[in-house]
């Protein structure tokens, strides 16, 4: 075991400071076209319904013309970048579920972007193929889902377009996401997929509304957006959750950690953004498609405009009392979905371009007043370009890291005269270009697994 120097150490000239300042970040950040967006947020719309129950045969209408186009793009980005992506349908056929009474095959679009020195490390985007309308088994009516959710599949290809111009060490994923309203089937056939295949996803940004700014409630606003995350893993098991309850974790699952680096990102790299952390699944009592991979275990968070209309949202075409009802183009703001697009595609290549989330990350201190924490150094064949890592410390009751120390590539690190029952702790993994991975929190309740 690699053994780090002990030191002294006052917490009131440590703060937390930011990873290093990366241009190729920026650049990344300015290269998302709100035009790109709205262009395929239009082309989206005009196969008149993308419902999963709709036509699968017409070239113009339906669901299945639209996975069709969606899987042309991503091979057209793929040809652009000397075949860089490996684009393809996942599918599994659905029946005997509430909303898919009948045999339906449930097809999602699947575009990698391998990376060089681990490519069996996965980050994901991803954002919804099907719309509805009132009824959610109407597969016929005029179904535009033009924020619901061609915003977010949109943000998504526009994220492979920018992203696939780069070579990162992480894979990213770029993922057209089928049967979302019909019960988040896309995600759980892809979830499913991904833990029978050993993928090592460290995270997924579901994508699911990213251009409406108008509240119903009257609130016009282009400067937040809001990061859904889950507290405690549905997999932990009793005897994690006694081990939790003694030494914490309840705000510190990978989730709320991939929370916390995504906000620190729109800090860093998004202009005129404020992304607010809100300390749930997702809305109160509704889901999204990241809810099937937290399900089993893997980090996930939705990503989304702060004030929702729901005027706008699973309504029939129409106008009553005055009240225009309907998800359509005029109701979304192509600058702020291409805002939201940036900060995912930030976040992505940030992840992928660093080394991989410590593992094995644990912590010692009781009754002393000192805190030691270690963890597994990782394969250097892998991650190339790790120089160190970073301790986190933070108040429990804050929200965001706001201590640290950088301790070099080693595997474990004493903070002196810090005291474990005051604060909550993390490591970081740090690469060459400054780019970090998220904050491990120790023990289970926080890994990120190996």
């Amino acid at each position: 075991m690699i053994v780090g120097q002990s030191f002294a150490s006052d917490i009131s000239t440590t703060p937390a400071s930011g990873s290093v300042d990366n241009q190729q970040l920026h650049k990344i950040a300015s290269e998302v076209s709100a035009s790109n967006i709205e262009k395929d947020i239009k082309k989206l719309i005009s196969f008149g319904t993308r419902h999963t129950l709709s036509e699968t045969e017409s070239s113009t209408t339906g669901i299945g013309a639209a996975r069709r186009w969606i899987k042309a793009e991503f091979d057209k980005i793929s040809a652009e970048c000397g075949n860089c992506l490996t684009v393809y349908y996942q599918s599994e056929t659905i029946s005997g579920e509430k909303r898919i009474p009948n045999s339906t095959e449930v097809v999602s679009i699947v575009a990698i972007q391998k990376g060089q020195s681990d490519p069996n490390r996965f980050v994901v985007m991803s954002g919804d193929i099907d719309s509805r309308v009132s009824d959610v088994m109407n597969s016929t009516s005029i179904s535009p889902g033009a924020n619901d959710n061609a915003s977010g599949l949109a943000g998504t290809i526009e994220a492979a377009r920018v992203l696939s111009k780069y070579k990162f060490h992480g894979s990213i994923i770029y993922v057209a996401l089928a049967g979302e309203e019909q019960g988040l089937f896309g995600g759980k056939i892809m979830a499913k997929q991904a833990q029978k295949d050993g993928w090592r996803i460290k995270a997924v940004l579901n994508n699911d509304m990213i251009g409406n700014i108008e509240g119903v409630n009257g609130v016009i606003n282009n400067t937040t957006a809001r990061i859904f995350s889950e507290g405690t893993r549905p997999t932990e098991t009793a005897k994690e959750a006694n081990t939790r309850r003694f030494t914490g974790g309840e705000v510190d699952s990978p989730s709320r950690n991939l929370a916390r680096y995504i906000d620190k990102i729109a800090d860093q790299y998004i202009p005129n953004l404020d992304t607010m952390m809100i300390y749930r699944l997702d809305r109160f009592g509704r889901g999204g498609h990241h809810r099937p991979f937290n399900q089993v275990g893997i980090p996930g968070v939705r990503i989304m405009e702060t004030n929702e209309n729901y005027n706008r949202q699973h309504q029939d075409l129409r106008t009553e009392n005055g009240i225009v009802y309907g998800d359509t183009i005029d109701g979304v703001n192509f600058d702020y979905a291409a805002k939201l697009t940036s900060l995912n595609a930030v976040s992505l290549a940030s992840m992928a371009m660093a080394p991989t989330p410590p593992a094995n990350v644990g912590i010692k201190g009781a009754v002393k007043p000192d805190t030691t924490l270690w963890w597994t150094l990782p394969s250097a064949e892998e991650n190339p370009q790790l120089v160190g890592f970073k301790i986190y410390w933070r108040f429990t009751d804050s929200s965001q890291w706001q201590f640290s120390r950088s301790v070099g590539k080693v595997s474990e690190f004493t903070l002196k005269n810090v005291v474990i029952d005051n604060y909550f702790f993390g490591v970081a993994s740090v690469a060459a270009d400054g780019t970090e991975s998220p904050v491990v929190f120790p023990g289970a309740a926080g890994s990120f697994g190996d």
